[in-house]
């Protein structure tokens, strides 16, 4: 290329692209949406990939294996006043959980209604709710380990991949569970001290706060329940 050869980079951009171009561009929305909600939900599909892969897994090696599968109604009983109670444990788990969406709903709409208290509380009643559901996981977890004697590598009740399948699967969920617990509280504290009225900025950024980043919580809360609707389709009742 020659010296006096010049190179522009300026060029008309089409009335049609202007908007795309101003939105990609402005490192804070794309096509009318804040970023933080939209990288949420790129995360959230990014996530069903890695959930659908287990469960697709876990429907390719039980309808392979030649060995019986594990009668999870004896696996998953509960044992209440001398009775074996087929997954009452799992039916209360999942009523919690279930619970603990309608009450993020509620906060979500409380918040953009500017109801700083009552947002807060019902925040906080998810959290105390996620925090019941992994405490239960946990006793599920030990029950199975050290009463039923079920192994990652093998059971007495069945096929050996049951419990691989089983652990990495729920472990998965409810690790996914335990970091939003920790998220509500956080998010609980900074709505009834009012960091979103005063538009006091994040701990981790240096964007204002508001009421916008309860929905984005709303929306990872909402997606760890309906992944636990088919974990317990598939586990517990197939």
């Amino acid at each position: 290329m020659s010296n006096n050869q010049t190179v522009s980079f300026e060029h008309k951009i089409p009335d049609n692209l202007k908007g795309l171009v101003a939105d990609w561009s402005s490192d804070v929305q794309t096509f009318r949406v804040r970023w933080s909600k939209a990288m949420m939900w790129i995360f959230l599909v990014s996530d069903t990939f890695i959930f659908g892969s287990f469960l697709s897994a876990y429907m390719a090696v039980r309808l392979t294996t030649i060995e019986p599968w594990p009668n999870t109604s004896e696996v998953f009983a509960l044992h209440v006043g001398g009775t074996d109670v087929p997954l009452l444990l799992i039916a209360i788990m999942t009523f919690i959980l279930i619970s603990s969406s309608g009450t993020m709903a509620m906060a979500v709409t409380s918040g953009y209604k500017k109801q700083r208290k009552k947002t807060a509380f019902l925040i906080f009643l998810t959290a105390l709710g996620g925090l019941a559901f992994v405490g239960m996981q946990m006793f599920e977890w030990s029950k199975l380990i050290f009463e039923e004697g079920i192994r990652p590598w093998g059971n007495e009740f069945g096929a050996n991949q049951f419990g691989g399948f089983f652990f990495m699967i729920t472990g998965f969920h409810g690790t996914h569970v335990s970091i939003g617990v920790i998220f509500l509280f956080i998010y609980a504290y900074k709505t009834f001290a009012g960091h979103y009225d005063e538009g006091k900025r994040g701990w981790f950024t240096t964007m204002k706060g508001d009421y916008v980043e309860i929905e984005i919580l709303g929306l990872y809360w909402h997606f760890v329940d309906l992944v636990w609707v088919f974990i317990f389709a598939f586990f517990y009742l197939w």
